[in-house]
């Protein structure tokens, strides 16, 4: 058992699997993930808890960044709910937060986010706005450039009608840019 400990606590951190044992919620290997969140799972927002708490998976906050292509983020639907539509090049660059996550908080992430009927989850580039992750083990870190690839939750199946929306940069579930306010939801 002296043995297995010795190892264990030797090690570090692998390319896309991190274990910490300070961290009561890894218990074992898990692929960590960058994600970018820029609607009510930002910090501020009424969901961010999902995010942080470790209840549905460890998620880690690096920082901040926008969408290096233009996308139409829209509020719409009759829970005022932000969509980031598939539709690149159109639009405007979309602020967010950057996160690593864990392969459990991304499964959950898929579910609270109707992955892939409603949203479905693609790689798109980031640029770093504000880089705060000091953790070296989560071997997630932006490029010389300051870009980082992210999964992000955006929709190809949405009502042509909402191009006709207003498009957003960035996303208030409060209603404090002038967007509808979001209708909260529990989602146990």
């Amino acid at each position: 058992m002296l043995i297995v400990q010795n190892v264990l606590s030797t090690i570090k951190c692998f390319s896309t699997h991190c274990w910490q044992k300070s961290d009561p919620t890894v218990k074992k290997f898990g692929k960590m993930t960058s994600v970018f969140v820029y609607g009510t799972l930002k910090q501020g927002q009424p969901n961010h808890h999902y995010m942080i708490s470790g209840i549905k998976g460890k998620g880690k906050s690096c920082g901040s960044g926008v969408t290096v292509e233009k996308y139409p983020l829209v509020v719409a639907g009759k829970f005022n709910i932000p969509f980031l539509l598939n539709e690149p090049g159109s639009g405007q660059l979309v602020t967010g937060d950057i996160y690593t996550v864990d392969s459990q908080l991304l499964q959950f992430l898929d579910e609270f986010e109707g992955c892939p009927e409603m949203y479905q989850r693609k790689q798109v580039k980031i640029r770093t706005v504000e880089w705060k992750a000091t953790d070296k083990r989560l071997y997630v870190q932006p490029d010389a450039d300051g870009m980082i690839l992210c999964f992000v939750y955006c929709t190809s199946t949405y009502d042509r009608e909402w191009l006709k929306l207003p498009f957003y940069s960035t996303y208030d579930a409060f209603g404090k840019l002038g967007q509808p306010k979001y209708v909260i939801r529990d989602y146990r």
